[in-house]
């Protein structure tokens, strides 16, 4: 189900996506790279000849280049080159201009550059980016000495020959390659003009453009510390694919602080950043040495204010009991959060408040205790101080309680997603929708659940996109193309399943923080489907890694193994182990299936008067908690059991009142072995014993078995089922020939050696398993 905490940063740096960042006495000046910027504006400014989608495609550029790390100058003039080759050359030959002749050249150029006060037609007005930018770099470039410009115009010297080797002798100058260059981008721009992508179309992605084994540069500008970590927490909460992966990030964050150690909003990426591949020590220890940057900077904001360090404090208390939490470290959870929980009273702030309850609910949950009443207090305290978000928020939480403990959880649902979309919430809309889907897969509803994930999928995102990021990488889209490929494998449908998986990959990385997701969605269907085909060893060698991922669903995959492999009393005993663990829990879907299992095992000696308790059971506990699948299963082998007590009449009742909803929404193997089992039932009822010939005592009901045996084997050869195929054909050989139909018996018992051959195991007693 649709997790509504984990997805959620509580980050005192963003306020509506700006990180609120302040690297301490670092002021902008003038680099090699910057005066490459600035050649490029004064192209824009000044040159006539460039087209209007060209334009338009270099304007999307600006603000990225000004505010970036400094680049290497291929690196840049690749950037320029995607957007109009003819600019990128005029750049390149006033920075070889400059390079190549004196100092005075680069003197001029500045001199030359539009001065912000006077350009009023131009793109450098005062007011413009473009301006502003001008204004500080002739304002950096004009306070240099002359010691200090000699410097500058030689690390533009070495800039420039980093890319472009100075020539030696016999080699062509650096103009002739220039030219040379310009003729083949020319050459190739004609060529693709008619292919390039509209402006809207071209990303800017820093991660892409930048070179894994780039040195570590100097200590970056105020606005460049600004947009880094802007773009990066931006990109960790919405699209976590499209920013730097963890260990180049690491980088940066270490190459930032190793020049800046007091930057407090750097350990605190470097915490996010922690938290994505799981590093428990590192992600406490940045967020700690956050706590001791805020307070040595405690001169820049009251501590019971709104705005200053106070409210970061608090919130990285928050943040910190949200880790603990995540990490079961309970007991530091609950300090950490009465400390939140304190300096938010001094501050009055109520937002934060309602979040220190809401993980104060969540962390009582975790522990195991009814926590109702605890969130229909936040609830209303929320819409008391008119908080929708967090009022939402807690609706979707008591929902979700709500379902685990049994109860009707729709009305509940339906006033959240009032409030979501009477006030345009868009996140939580997408996690409603993952709610529901799981949810409805939970119940058992399949057509329900499909439904509520193909409109999540397909709905449109109500947020502006910022930094081309896409909406689909949230953990409400995961759970839901999980519960998709879930549902089609359930169908036979392993085409589709991969290409779903394929996506899933795609879309959330290994590296990524929702990955395990996927991962045991695609491991419990491999187990799922080599289960079926009969492949036990393959099957076997999934459940360690299922266990890895969830170690209940491992303990119970484990169980189903062994079952199979006839050793029943290690399965047993794990069956005990694992129904007090979930009873414990209030895990109520696994203990049912532990209760499904348990009576299977009684199967297997024979003793079926025992499992009618535990079947009753079961079947108690899933009407309980509305879960109509589990239910219905229940059913089956309620009716199995009585089949094999020789009350088939009652079985047959039983069957019917399962049969519907299993044809219903019920997977592809459930269907064909409910199929199978009223055909067992009719010819028991018929007086038809499978052990010897006999003679049907009604031929109506021993066509109707054979039509329901037929649909059955349709099923199983979609899933590749050969033990179960062998089981139909084998009845159907003993039908056909009570009919007197003996070429359709003869194929049948030829189809039945086969697979017999085929399998090269004996075939179980019917008598023994569902």
């Amino acid at each position: 189900m649709a997790s509504v905490h984990e997805s959620l940063y509580f980050n005192p740096m963003m306020t509506n996506g700006v990180v609120h960042a302040n690297v301490f006495g670092i002021k902008d000046w003038v680099t090699p790279y910057k005066i490459s910027v600035l050649a490029l504006l004064y192209e824009m400014t000044s040159s006539k000849i460039i087209t209007l989608p060209e334009r338009r495609r270099l304007n999307k550029l600006i603000l990225p280049l000004q505010q970036s790390s400094d680049r290497t100058l291929g690196q840049f003039l690749k950037t320029v080159e995607e957007c109009c080759p003819e600019t990128a050359y005029s750049v390149k030959i006033r920075l070889h201009e400059m390079v190549d002749g004196e100092l005075k050249d680069m003197e001029h150029f500045f001199s030359t550059l539009p001065t912000p006060f006077t350009a009023f037609d131009s793109e450098a007005y005062k007011t413009s980016v473009v301006g502003l930018f001008m204004r500080h770099m002739l304002l950096a470039y004009n306070k240099l000495s002359f010691s200090q410009v000699y410097k500058l115009y030689k690390s533009l010297q070495h800039y420039y020959h980093s890319h472009y080797p100075k020539p030696t002798e016999g080699q062509v100058s650096l103009m002739e390659m220039a030219v040379d260059d310009c003729d083949m981008d020319l050459t190739s721009a004609e060529d693709t003009v008619g292919d390039r992508t509209e402006a809207g179309d071209i990303p800017f992605d820093e991660s892409e453009i930048r070179e894994e084994n780039t040195p570590s540069r100097g200590p970056l500008s105020q606005k460049q510390a600004e947009y880094f970590l802007a773009r990066q927490a931006y990109l960790l909460k919405n699209d976590e694919n499209k920013a730097l992966k963890p260990a180049v990030l690491q980088e940066e964050l270490n190459n930032m602080l190793k020049f800046n150690p007091d930057f407090a909003e750097a350990h605190y990426l470097n915490y996010l950043n922690s938290i994505r591949v799981q590093d428990i020590f590192l992600s406490a220890h940045s967020l700690l040495h956050y706590f001791d940057r805020l307070i040595l900077s405690g001169n820049e904001g009251k501590s019971n204010g709104d705005e200053g360090y106070g409210r970061s404090l608090r919130y990285a208390a928050l943040n910190l009991a949200s880790l603990h939490c995540r990490f079961g470290h309970y007991l530091q959870a609950d300090l950490a959060l009465q400390e939140a929980i304190r300096i938010a009273q001094e501050s009055n702030d109520h937002v934060c408040l309602q979040h220190c309850l809401s993980w104060l609910s969540t962390l009582e949950q975790m522990k195991g205790s009814d926590t109702t009443a605890l969130t229909l207090d936040s609830v209303k305290t929320a819409a008391h101080f008119c908080l929708p978000y967090l009022a939402s928020l807690r609706i979707q939480s008591l929902v979700q309680q709500r379902t685990t403990q049994g109860k009707t959880a729709m009305e509940a649902l339906k006033d959240a997603d009032i409030l979501h979309w009477k006030h345009s919430l868009s996140e939580l809309i997408e996690i409603s929708l993952a709610q529901t889907t799981s949810i409805w897969k939970m119940y058992g509803k399949s057509t329900m659940a499909l439904q509520q994930a193909q409109l999540l999928l397909h709905m449109s995102s109500l947020e502006p996109v910022n930094y081309g990021v896409q909406q689909n990488n949230t953990e409400a889209f995961a759970v839901a193309l999980c519960h998709l490929a879930e549902l089609h494998a359930e169908q036979g449908l392993y085409g589709a399943v991969a290409d779903i998986l394929q996506h899933l990959k795609d879309q959330f990385p290994a590296h990524t923080q929702h990955a395990k997701l996927w991962m045991l969605s695609d491991i419990k269907i491999q187990f799922e489907r080599h289960m079926v085909e009969g492949k036990y060893n393959l099957a076997e060698q999934l459940v360690p890694s299922i266990s890895a991922l969830n170690k209940t669903e491992g303990l119970y995959r484990k169980v189903c193994v062994l079952k199979v492999l006839s050793r029943t009393t290690e399965a047993y005993s794990i069956l005990q182990r694992l129904q007090a663990h979930c009873e414990k829990n209030k895990c109520t879907e696994t203990v049912i299936r532990v209760l499904l299992s348990t009576a299977e095992l009684h199967w297997e000696s024979s003793d079926f008067s025992t499992a009618l308790p535990l079947l009753f059971q079961a079947l108690a506990l899933a009407r309980q908690h509305h879960l109509q699948s589990l239910a219905s299963e229940t059913l089956l082998h309620l009716a199995f059991t009585q089949l094999m007590l020789g009350v088939p009449e009652q079985a047959l009742l039983v069957l019917h009142e399962a049969i519907e909803p299993i044809l219903a929404h019920g997977a592809l193997v459930d269907k064909g072995r409910a199929l199978l089992l009223a055909a067992r039932c009719q010819m028991a009822v018929a007086g038809f014993r499978p052990n010897r010939q006999g003679q049907a005592a009604d031929l109506c009901v021993a066509v109707s078995a054979v039509d329901m045996l037929d649909e059955a084997a349709v099923y199983f050869s979609k899933l590749n089922c050969k033990e179960r195929l062998r089981d139909v054909h084998y009845l159907q050989a003993q039908l056909y020939h009570c009919l007197g139909q003996t070429s359709q018996r003869n194929k049948s018992t030829m189809l039945f050696r086969l697979l017999d051959q085929d399998l090269q195991s004996p075939a179980p007693s019917l008598s023994m398993r569902l």
